[in-house]
């Protein structure tokens, strides 16, 4: 087990961690959060033996093997499948060994050579890898490139790969999601599940928490603090904590009668209500989860626009892409004040390509885009935090757009996103990417937009700042086009969906759920697409062949499924136990006196808790066994 005990850790003059004590038991998948600069990159390399304490205990077992999720890479000649296997350095070492025996002739040493490399599963290796690079979105092609090939998020993608590829006990990840789309996170999502190593992870995604960790340790005030269940059991528990402080009841009260305001003022409004309806639905979670996030430094909105147009924009018949290479087809798309859209797809599908196009930043190849008069477009995407003036600071940046403005006001604005006294002033060479992409949306807030248009807005933004870019997108008057792997982002801001898939524009009529499904008969139809066609004459041959790939490709989806409906079931018998237990108690008419009507209480309260956990459960296994037996019938189908 990781045991830590009593523990100081400083990195120069601060003090990070002070008297900390943390256990995790083997198996434990723990997501470990935190303020920017608390200290958890550094407890990460406490753990992987590069910083040592400066008091306490950190105890690993000796014979633990640690893979993790390097930032940087150092081999921009090698083929990415290559490097993506270099991840096991134990079958890296076999295999120089075994090519040293074959050029000595050492007949012995290549006999137990080759027992190794079976036991370290070398002849699988390569097919391994490039199954990782797969679920991570590479094609055939992309595998056999260089890595110096890539961009920086795809070269993190590979390190995600190489971490992945390594064998270990302990599996430490850094932001694993932050450089994925949708689909590639779904896939991580299933692997991490499935991984039987001890896993603890940094990361801002609150759902893919959910999904991965059963257990939350909080890094605050140089304390560990270990909460049982995933981010969202987290936040709750610790808003239950903090619900007494006076300081949290009056931003609660404040956030409460801003919505209810809203919410009166435009529910009766036809081109306001489903913005009034997302109001509600906020609201209805807003009393329960405001004092979790009590100390968040940020809080801001988007200024609203002087003037509107009806449609903003009006795309008909459009041909979308790059040079001559058209993306996607035939796409109609009107944009009106109040819309909320999300773009879905597979990775490469044109959804940055439609983005793009509606921003400016390409041309359509043929069809009629028409702006509206009045259009004011709030334009964010990765590639523009390059485009920010490294020798200036956020003050700078702001007047620049807004040089009649007092300096005052545009110090209080820039505080709502965090940049206050100094911060302000410093110049944006020394920022992190969080602190450029903050600065990025409060250049795009200030600029009065009626249009946003978001690519990924939530790439190296923490839990907090995701959190108040939510509220505000919620507040936002305009139209909004979301592109995200952040699935909360997406349920608390968007109405709609669209999927861009096969050159096409369309709706999706179905939630972030049905999407996942969609997903796994996608790639199966993928699968069997590309399976690679024999020679003429064979026919029989190639529908076998391209029917085991579908099947195989289906049986990965299957595995993660029946093991999570297990799971639950088993979870669903021990709460039936345990409700056995409390109902036969309540069976004791002794305990119905006076003199135990405390113990009643608590029985009753226990009672009622179980009883609501069962019906979430029962829901949740019943979805698991009908998600199990439609892929149980493609299975069938498909052999």
């Amino acid at each position: 087990m990781i045991k830590i005990q009593n523990l100081t850790l400083q990195r120069g003059p601060q003090r990070l961690l002070e008297g900390a004590e943390l256990t995790l038991h083997p198996g434990q998948k723990a997501g470990l959060i935190g303020a920017n600069g608390a200290g958890k990159s550094s407890l990460f390399a406490l753990l992987r033996g590069e910083l040592g304490p400066d008091a306490g205990d950190c105890q690993l077992p000796p014979d633990w093997r640690i893979a993790h999720m390097r930032q940087e890479v150092d081999n921009l000649e090698r083929l990415a499948v290559d490097y993506v296997l270099d991840g096991d350095e134990p079958l890296r070492r076999i295999q120089q060994q075994l090519s040293q025996a074959e050029e000595t002739h050492d007949g012995t040493a290549i006999a137990r050579l080759h027992i190794e490399l079976d036991n370290a599963q070398g002849y699988t290796a390569d097919a391994r890898a490039r199954k990782l690079l797969a679920g991570l979105g590479f094609s055939s092609e992309q595998m056999e490139r260089r890595v110096g090939d890539f961009s920086g998020g795809w070269r993190m993608r590979l390190n995600l790969a190489q971490a992945l590829m390594c064998p270990s006990d302990l599996l430490l990840l850094d932001e694993p999601t932050n450089h994925l789309d949708l689909d590639a996170i779904l896939w991580l999502e299933d692997w991490l599940k499935s991984y039987p190593g001890t896993l603890l992870l940094i990361s801002h995604d609150r759902d893919f928490l959910d999904a991965v960790v059963d257990h939350i340790a909080h890094l605050e005030q140089q304390k560990l603090t270990l909460y049982r269940g995933g981010y969202s059991a987290f936040e709750r528990t610790r808003a239950e904590r903090l619900a007494q402080q006076q300081q949290a009841f009056d931003k609660q009260q404040a956030q409460r009668a801003h919505m209810e305001k809203y919410i009166a003022r435009f529910k009766a409004q036809a081109t306001k209500a489903r913005q009034a309806q997302s109001r509600i639905k906020a609201l209805e979670r807003l009393e329960e989860l405001a004092p979790a996030h009590v100390d968040s430094p940020f809080e801001f909105s988007f200024r609203e626009a002087d003037k509107i147009s009806s449609p903003l924009l009006d795309l008909s018949e459009g041909q979308l892409g790059y040079g001559d290479k058209a993306v996607l087809q035939q796409v109609k798309l009107q944009l009106v004040p109040g819309a909320r859209i999300g773009l879905l797809g597979p990775n490469g599908a044109g959804k940055s390509t439609l983005i793009k196009t509606l921003a400016g930043e390409l041309q359509p190849l043929g069809g009629r885009l028409a702006r509206g008069e009045n259009l004011a477009i709030g334009y964010f995407a990765q590639h523009q935090l390059d485009g920010l003036d490294a020798k200036a600071s956020p003050l700078l940046h702001l007047q620049r757009i807004a040089p009649g403005e007092r300096e005052q006001t545009l110090r209080d604005f820039l505080g709502g996103f965090d940049f206050r006294g100094p911060r302000c002033d410093e110049v944006v060479v020394n920022f992190s990417g969080g602190e450029k992409a903050r600065l990025a949306l409060a250049l795009i807030a200030w600029q009065k937009p009626n249009l946003l248009l978001l690519d990924e807005p939530t790439n190296h933004l923490d839990l907090e700042m995701r959190l108040a870019l939510t509220l505000a997108l919620q507040e936002f008057a305009g139209a909004v086009l979301v592109v995200s792997h952040d699935r909360h982002l997406l349920k608390s801001t968007t109405d709609e969906f669209l999927l861009v898939a096969d050159g096409r524009v369309q709706p999706f009529d179905g939630d972030l759920d049905d999407y996942s499904r969609w997903l796994v008969d996608y790639r199966a139809r993928q699968a069997a697409t590309n399976a690679p066609a024999s020679a003429a004459g064979t026919p029989d041959k190639t529908d076998k062949r391209a029917q085991r790939q579908a099947a195989a490709a289906l049986r990965q989806q299957l595995a993660p499924h029946k093991k999570a409906a297990d799971k639950l079931e088993k979870e669903l018998s021990t709460l039936h136990e345990q409700l056995a237990q409390v109902e036969a108690s309540l069976g004791d008419s002794a305990l119905y006196e006076a003199a135990r009507k405390d113990e009643l209480r608590d029985l009753l309260a226990r009672q009622t808790q179980l009883k609501s956990r069962e019906a979430e459960l029962e829901e949740a296994w019943m979805a698991a066994l009908e998600e199990l037996e439609s892929l149980e019938q493609q299975l069938a189908q498909a052999e």
